[in-house]
């Protein structure tokens, strides 16, 4: 075969390089790379190859500049927020990484109520990077995770207009910071080279998996979805259905061969990183997620709805406070379901029962699907060996699809090869049939994790360092908040039990409020210790400064009027909640008139 000429190499280098702006521009060099191995002599293609690197490295750098004045004027309005936010409360922390103009760099923050909640529902995170894309006009990140509600909960917040591995790395390491140096036990991101080197470095103990993988593949190879529409089944059976490592190796492989795609680029990358995305790899891991598939496709949805491809960075501030305020008052109403309702039980075990009573609502539904679905799975023990049983586990009519459960019967110990409660936290029907086989009646205190638990807020935290970053706050108006809060919500189930109880509730509030008033007013205001130095730019400060000493009258008589300005603040704010939590009292007492009203009526039909 003939070679190309130098000219017409220029120009497909030039075609690549063009091509690589409209679309992946690690798909098209590899397209190109192979039409000319087919026909270019070793040297022309050699003499390409440098080329197309050298006109690619311009592109990216030209990208990456345009990036990096996104922001503009919108990131002095961002910083203007987060420097009066960290002022109203000093756990508010907030940096940027380095850059003279304090507003192009990469900035991060997250609140007070989020660092708290990092506290008890912080083993399980992901580093939402959707908006950073070209379809987005604002760089935007966020961590998330999942509450004890199984809803979306906030980590922190950050803009990266300079994308790099640097970047990544700073990021991941302010926001460790910011959490008292505490990992995560596992993280969810996108599958990015420079996010990759980021958590191997920094998250050293953390377990990493990548998210997203479905959507990027139909991006990827859109011609063979459209070819060969039973691809996109056989794929998903593939990955979310193969039981063991074995299986998958061998389904992945017939896959390849059945629609001859044995050395595409793009799955040869997948099945290297495979560890990092596969199920049957990462169920050992806790990830925090009711579904054992959605991980692909990396489902957390606190912003959905708020940002868009329209959303500017002047925006962004008020979209951002939209979606906190709007999951808060979600997470609010969970709770006060949770405590206020009772589910209707579908068996008579005295486990189910126990559940009911622990759990919040969504997941007991969980469990309760579990527990359900052992009438149709039954256990059949296959060996016995002392204190250790092994039982093998299937649906009825579905024998060729079971699963292994060993069990412990003096530890009241089992394990499932589904491996579900490690992954997510909540037993497995599978476990729960041996249970039963073995006449076990309830919930072992092993399988109850804490975090899925209505009291999942209350009591210690979960581990040394959140207790360090609680010590630190110095009681901050956080911890304060969490704490009133439980116990306004147990104060008004009471309260609302009868008319009798409801009226020495509502005395002993309006006690309590005047108390609250003179003390107000007697106060003097103290220093409440901030447990960030925040605002720092480059570098991290320390976490637990200590409080500076006013040599001067005038310095010491100007932090009296800042403490007064906070103190103020925070006393309009337990208004408000007083206020609140009143309205909620009548509104019970109005419903429980009306509700008396139906009932007495209802008797005298009866008596008619």
């Amino acid at each position: 075969m003939i070679a190309r000429s130098t000219t017409q190499i220029f120009q497909l280098s030039r075609l690549a390089v063009a091509l690589a702006v409209e679309s992946n521009a690690a798909e098209t060099w590899s397209a190109w790379r192979m039409s000319v191995f087919l026909d270019a002599s070793c040297s022309i293609y050699s003499f390409c190859v440098q080329n197309i690197r050298r006109n690619a490295c311009k592109l990216f750098i030209h990208m990456s500049i345009a990036r990096q004045h996104t922001l503009g004027g919108g990131g002095h309005h961002v910083l203007d927020y987060l420097k009066r936010m960290q002022a109203e409360n000093p756990a508010f922390f907030y940096a940027v990484q380095g850059d003279n103009g304090h507003s192009t760099g990469n900035i991060f923050w997250v609140d007070a109520t989020s660092r708290m909640n990092y506290s008890y529902f912080g083993d399980a995170v992901i580093l939402d990077t959707t908006y950073r894309t070209n379809r987005y006009r604002v760089p935007f990140a966020s961590f998330t995770g999942f509450n004890h509600h199984g809803q979306p909960v906030l980590f922190g917040c950050a803009l990266i207009p300079n994308e790099s591995e640097s970047s990544f790395i700073w990021l991941f390491k302010t926001w460790l910071h910011a959490m008292s140096g505490r990992h995560p036990v596992s993280i969810t991101t996108d599958f990015d080279p420079f996010i990759q080197v980021a958590v191997a470095q920094v998250l050293t103990s953390t377990r990493h998996r990548f998210c997203g993988i479905f959507r990027e593949t139909r991006e990827k190879l859109s011609h063979l979805f459209q070819s060969h529409p039973t691809f996109e089944t056989e794929f998903k059976k593939c990955v979310d259905e193969s039981e063991t490592i074995d299986e998958f190796d061998s389904y992945w492989q017939l896959l390849l061969e059945r629609y001859y795609i044995m050395d595409n680029e793009w799955l040869l990358s997948l099945y290297n990183a495979r560890q990092h995305w596969v199920p049957v790899y990462l169920r050992d891991t806790f990830f925090g997620e009711i579904s054992l598939t959605e991980g692909n496709e990396c489902l957390n949805f606190f912003f959905d709805g708020y940002m868009n491809a329209s959303t500017t960075i002047q925006l962004l501030v008020k979209q951002y406070e939209k979606a906190v305020s709007t999951w808060h008052e979600r997470e609010l109403k969970a709770d006060y379901d949770t405590i206020n309702s009772s589910p209707i039980l579908k068996t008579p075990s005295p486990m189910e029962k126990q559940a009911a009573s622990l759990y919040t609502r969504k997941i007991f539904m969980k469990f309760q699907e579990e527990l359900v679905e052992t009438l149709a799975n039954p256990a059949t023990k296959i060996d016995d060996s002392g204190t250790i049983t092994t039982y093998r586990v299937a649906k009825f009519g579905e024998n060729t699809k079971s699963h292994i459960v060993t069990f412990n019967s003096f530890e009241i110990k089992a394990s499932c090869s589904c491996q579900m409660f490690e992954y997510s936290g909540i037993i497995c029907r599978h476990i729960l049939a041996v249970f039963r086989a073995k006449n076990v009646l309830t919930l072992p205190s092993q399988y109850v994790l804490k975090r899925w638990t209505r009291n999942a807020k209350t009591g210690a935290l979960l581990d040394e360092h959140a207790s360090e970053f609680q010590r630190d706050s110095n009681e901050s108006a956080t911890v304060r908040y969490n704490n009133l809060r439980q116990e306004a919500i147990k104060y008004v189930e009471e309260g609302a039990k009868s008319i009798q109880i409801y009226h020495v509730a509502m005395k002993a509030l309006q006690e309590a409020g005047k108390k609250v008033s003179a003390t107000k007013n007697q106060s003097t205001g103290t220093a409440e210790g901030a447990t960030m130095a925040n605002g720092g730019r480059d570098e991290l400060l320390a976490a637990d400064a200590d409080v500076p000493i006013y040599q001067s009258a005038e310095e010491k008589q100007k932090k009296i009027q800042e403490l007064t300005a906070e103190l103020e603040i925070t006393n309009q704010r337990c208004e408000v909640y007083r206020a609140n939590l009143l309205a909620v009292l009548r509104d019970m007492e109005e419903q429980k008139l009306k509700l008396s009203v139906k009932v007495q009526n209802a008797r005298l039909s009866l008596k008619e």
